[in-house]
C-alpha cells in the first residue's frame, strides 16, 4: 500500500471538511425551518423525500429540491450594477466562511495508521500547528464583512446600499468586544492554539464556568457577527427588502444565504471550543494528555459535534423566539454594555492569571494593583455616562420643546 504523504493527508482533510460542511448548512436549513415550524404550532416542510424511493420522513428530500430549484433559477444581473463587483461580493463572502474551517478541529486527534505510513496521531484538524489560529480566524471575520460591503455597493439600490451600511457598522462595534473576550481566552490559556485551548479546558475547568462574563459577551457577539436574529439588521426584509443581497438571485444568492448558515456554524464551533471545553466530557473523555484510541477519538469527535449542535439549536430558538432590535439599541448594545463588560472581564482574568502563581508575590501583587485601580476606574466612568445619558436626553428633549412653542408663538 502507498503510504499517504502529509500533502495527501491535508487534501483528504480538506474534502471532508468542505463536503461535510456544505452538507450540514443544506440541512441545517431544513433543521431550522422544522424548528420554525414547532416554536410556531405548524408542520412545516414534510412532503419531499429522497429521490426515487417512497421515503417521505422528516421532508428529508427538501434540500435537495431547494438546491436543484436555485441551480435552475435564471442566473439574471440587473443592467443597473457594477457587475465586476456583483459577482465578486458573494464569492469573498463564501470564500471567508469556508477558509475560517482550516484551524477548526471537530475533534482531537486519531490514532496512528502505520499501514498507511502515519506513525504520528492524525490531527482531525486542516491546519493543526497554526500558532495564531485566533488571530487567523479574527481576520477572516474582519474579511467576510467586505462581501456583504461590496454587495450592496455594486447592487445600485438604496435597499442595497443601507444594509451594506449597516453591516459595516455591525460588524465593526461587534467585534471589539468579541476581540476582548478572545483576549481573555488567550491569556487564561496561554496560547492561540484552538487545541491547546481545549487541553487547557479538559485540565483545569471550562471558561464558561471561569469567566461567565466573558462567554455572555462572546456569545452576543457571536449572534452580531453571523447576523442572525436580533441582529439581522443588514437584510432586515421588513425595512430593507433584501437588505444587502436584494438583486441577487440564483446561485449568487446561494453564496450569501449558505455563507451565512456557515458563520453560524462557526460561530457554534468557536463558542463550543473557546468555553464549552470542546470534545472534553468530565469522566468520559479524558485530558489531553490520555493516550488516544480509536473509541476514544470518535467518543471525543461525537462530544464536540454534539455541543455544537445544541448551539446551533440554541441558535435557531432565538431567532424565532426573539423581536428584532431596532438600530440604535443594536450600537447602544454594542458600545455601552457589551464593550465595557468584555473589558471588565478582561481585567478580572489579568488579575487573576497574575496572582494564582505563588512566586514573587510582590510584583504580583503590584501588578494586580494597577490592573484593579484600572478596573474601578472604567466602572466608576461606566456609572458616570449611565447617569449622565438620561439627563442629556431630558435637555435635549426640553430644548426641542421650547423651540416649538416658540415656533407655535411666532406663528
Amino acid at each position: 500500500m502507498i503510504p499517504l504523504t502529509p500533502v495527501i493527508v491535508a487534501v483528504v482533510k480538506i474534502l471532508l471538511m468542505l463536503g461535510g460542511i456544505m452538507t450540514a448548512a443544506a440541512y441545517f436549513v431544513l433543521l431550522e425551518r422544522r424548528v420554525a415550524a414547532w416554536v410556531q404550532d405548524r408542520r412545516g416542510p414534510n412532503r419531499v423525500g429522497i429521490p426515487l424511493t417512497k421515503i417521505r420522513m422528516f421532508g428529508l428530500g427538501q434540500p435537495l429540491a431547494d438546491g436543484v430549484k436555485m441551480i435552475l433559477k435564471e442566473e439574471y444581473t440587473p443592467g443597473h450594477v457594477d457587475a465586476r463587483l456583483f459577482v465578486l461580493a458573494p464569492l469573498v463572502i463564501m470564500t471567508a466562511a469556508l477558509s475560517a474551517y482550516a484551524v477548526i478541529p471537530v475533534g482531537g486527534s486519531l490514532p496512528p495508521i502505520p499501514m498507511l505510513g502515519l506513525y504520528e496521531p492524525i490531527p482531525l484538524t486542516v491546519a493543526p500547528e497554526l500558532d495564531v489560529a485566533m488571530i487567523y480566524l479574527f481576520s477572516l471575520s474582519s474579511i467576510a464583512v467586505y462581501g456583504v460591503i461590496l454587495g450592496g455597493w455594486a447592487s445600485n439600490n438604496k435597499y442595497s446600499f443601507l444594509g451594506g451600511l449597516r453591516s459595516s457598522a455591525q460588524m465593526i462595534a461587534y467585534e471589539l468586544p468579541l476581540g476582548v473576550a478572545l483576549l481573555a481566552v488567550v491569556l487564561a490559556s496561554g496560547s492561540m492554539r484552538l487545541n491547546d485551548v481545549i487541553g487547557v479546558q479538559a485540565s483545569e475547568v471550562w471558561f464558561a464556568l471561569a469567566q461567565p462574563l466573558g462567554f455572555l459577551v462572546f456569545v452576543v457577539a457571536a449572534f452580531a457577527e453571523a447576523g442572525r436574529l436580533p441582529f439581522d439588521l443588514p437584510e432586515a426584509e421588513q425595512e430593507l427588502v433584501g437588505g444587502y443581497h436584494t438583486e441577487y438571485s440564483g446561485m449568487k444568492l446561494v453564496l450569501y444565504l449558505t455563507a451565512e448558515f456557515i458563520h453560524m456554524i462557526t460561530a457554534a464551533f468557536l463558542i463550543v471550543i473557546m468555553f464549552l471545553g470542546g470534545w472534553h466530557l468530565p469522566w468520559l473523555t479524558g485530558d489531553a494528555s490520555t493516550e488516544i484510541t480509536w473509541g476514544l477519538a470518535i467518543l471525543r469527535a461525537i462530544v464536540l459535534l454534539t455541543k455544537v449542535f445544541g448551539v446551533i439549536f440554541f441558535f435557531m430558538l432565538v431567532r424565532w423566539s426573539w423581536p428584532r432590535f431596532r438600530f440604535d439599541q443594536l450600537m447602544t448594545l454594542a458600545w455601552k454594555i457589551m464593550l465595557p463588560l468584555g473589558v471588565l472581564n478582561l481585567l478580572a482574568v489579568a488579575i487573576l492569571t497574575e496572582l494564582r502563581h505563588p512566586s514573587n508575590w510582590g510584583e504580583r501583587l503590584s501588578i494586580g494593583s494597577v490592573c484593579l485601580v484600572g478596573w474601578l476606574v472604567l466602572l466608576a466612568a461606566w456609572v458616570l455616562v449611565a447617569w449622565a445619558a438620561p439627563l442629556v436626553t431630558d435637555n435635549r428633549a426640553r430644548t426641542d420643546l421650547d423651540i416649538g412653542d416658540i415656533d407655535s408663538q411666532l406663528g
